[in-house]
C-alpha cells in the first residue's frame, strides 16, 4: 500500500518527479539581477543627491553675489558719471576743433612764409627797391599780426593776400569766433566789434 511507504521517501520521490532544481535556478538568477538593480538605482539616486547638492550650493552663491551686485550698484553715482564722461567728451571735441582750426592758420602761415622765402632767395640778401618798400610794408603788416595775436585776434588772409577773416579767442570764456571781415563795413566797427567781443 502506498501509506506503508516512508513519507520522507515519498517527498523525496515527488520532488524527484518535478524537477525543480531549473525553477531554482531561475529564482536564484532573477534574485540576483533584482539585487544588482537595487544597487545600481541606490547608486544613480546617490550621484543625483550629490549633483543636486552642487548645483544648490552654486545657486546659493550665485545668489548671493546677485544681492551683493545689486547692493552695490548706485544708479545717482552712474548717472554722474555719464554727466561727466558727456561733459569731458564735449571738451575734447571743442579743443579738437579749436586746434584743427589753429592747424589751418598755420598751414596758411607756412605756405607765406615759404612763398615769402622763395621770393627774397631770388632777390638776393638786398632786394631792391619795390622789395625794400614792400618789406617795409609787410614788416608793418607783420607788427599788426603781432598786436592782433597778442590780443587773441588771428587774421587770415585769402588767395589774393586780402585780410578777410579774423578768429577771435577769449580765454577767459574758453569762446571762439570767427568774423569774416567785409569792406562795406568800417574799420571803426570792426574794432568795435573786436574789443567787445574779447571783453564779453
Amino acid at each position: 500500500m502506498l501509506l506503508d511507504e516512508d513519507p520522507a521517501t515519498l517527498i523525496h520521490h515527488t520532488i524527484g518527479n518535478f524537477n525543480i532544481q531549473p525553477d531554482k535556478l531561475a529564482v536564484t538568477r532573477i534574485t540576483d539581477s533584482l539585487s544588482t538593480m537595487q544597487q545600481s538605482r541606490e547608486l544613480r539616486i546617490r550621484e543625483a543627491e550629490s549633483a543636486l547638492r552642487k548645483l544648490s550650493r552654486n545657486l546659493n552663491a550665485m545668489a548671493a553675489h546677485h544681492e551683493e551686485t545689486v547692493a552695490a550698484h548706485d544708479s545717482a553715482k552712474h548717472a554722474a558719471q555719464i554727466v561727466e564722461l558727456d561733459t569731458k567728451k564735449f571738451r575734447i571735441a571743442k579743443a579738437a576743433s579749436e586746434l584743427e582750426i589753429e592747424s589751418e592758420r598755420l598751414e596758411g602761415e607756412l605756405e607765406m612764409l615759404k612763398d615769402r622765402l622763395a621770393e627774397l632767395e631770388t632777390q638776393g640778401l638786398e632786394g631792391d627797391e619795390a622789395a625794400r618798400r614792400e618789406r617795409e610794408a609787410e614788416d608793418a603788416t607783420i607788427l599788426r599780426l603781432k598786436i592782433y595775436r597778442s590780443l587773441g585776434i588771428d587774421v587770415e588772409a585769402d588767395e589774393a593776400g586780402n585780410y578777410n577773416k579774423a578768429i577771435i579767442r577769449n580765454s577767459r570764456k574758453g569762446d571762439v569766433h570767427v568774423v569774416n571781415i567785409d569792406s562795406k563795413f568800417s574799420r571803426f566797427f570792426y574794432a568795435n566789434y573786436f574789443w567787445s567781443t574779447m571783453q564779453g
